[in-house]
């Protein structure tokens, strides 16, 4: 973990309060699947934390919803040229094992960005199946990168784009025809909590990245700790925030 001085490259909207914020670090640096980073925005005291969707030798993109006035200040006043104060890489990221050949990845919401970058890393020598889930068509973006792996579902709660219903239904639907080494998923906890439960007695790992709000993002100020099944509690910035999702509380 380093914080560095980035540059803006391009920061644009690429759907319905969805933005796409590429800048250049200083040298190269080595970001794993499901990495995060913690951006400096001037006025606000906290960083905002935001998953790394690609990682190019010095270019980083990492995409993010307009939420607050934070978020909203990022995307209004840091344009091409500005300067960056940029924490990473954080978090623990996505592991594929070597034994794992066919890999799914199920999200929904913001949580499609940081299982882009596992499409992008793993499907060069895995098979990879992703099930992507957005509110409608005016949500759905970076379709492209999605589309490296074996199989793209796209999902919409409307049914105006793809399958209706959610990215965890899609899955379920062909869950048994794949048959996957590995699942890797990303979303809200209610989308996750689905998820755990539909694949319960299939005995076949799935690694969850929690998505919490985060104060420091080193694991300095305890802003998010999360419940594990065994009592015991973690912090989803500095021990996650990949888990498998038996051994924490949805």
């Amino acid at each position: 973990m380093r914080e560095i001085t980035a540059t803006v490259l391009e920061n644009k909207r690429i759907a319905d309060e969805i933005y796409s914020l590429t800048f250049a670090a200083e040298e190269e640096i080595a970001v794993r699947p499901g990495q995060f980073v913690m951006v400096g925005v001037g006025g606000f005291p906290l960083r905002r934390p935001i998953a790394v969707c690609k990682a190019e030798g010095e270019r980083i993109t990492v995409c993010y919803r307009l939420k607050g006035g934070g978020t909203r200040a990022l995307a209004r006043e840091y344009k091409t040229g500005e300067k960056l104060s940029v924490l990473l890489p954080l978090g623990n990221g996505f592991y594929v094992k070597e034994s794992e050949k066919k890999v799914a990845v199920v999200g929904g919401g913001v949580g499609i960005f940081p299982l882009i970058s596992a499409i992008r890393a793993y499907s060069k020598s895995k098979q990879v199946y992703a099930y992507m889930g957005f509110r409608s068509r005016a949500s759905v973006c970076m379709e492209f990168d999605m589309t490296r792996g074996e199989k793209l579902v796209i999902a919409t709660d409307d049914g105006s784009v793809g399958f209706h219903g959610t990215s965890v239904q899609a899955f379920m639907q062909d869950v048994d025809e794949i048959k996957p080494d590995v699942v890797l998923a990303c979303g809200p906890t209610p989308m996750l909590r689905a998820l755990k439960s539909a694949m319960h007695g299939r005995n076949i790992p799935v690694y969850v990245s929690l998505e919490e709000r985060m104060g420091c993002g080193i694991g300095a100020c305890l802003v998010c700790v999360c419940e594990k099944t065994d009592g015991a509690h973690a912090r989803v910035c500095k021990d996650g925030p990949v888990f498998e999702i038996n051994d924490v509380v949805l």
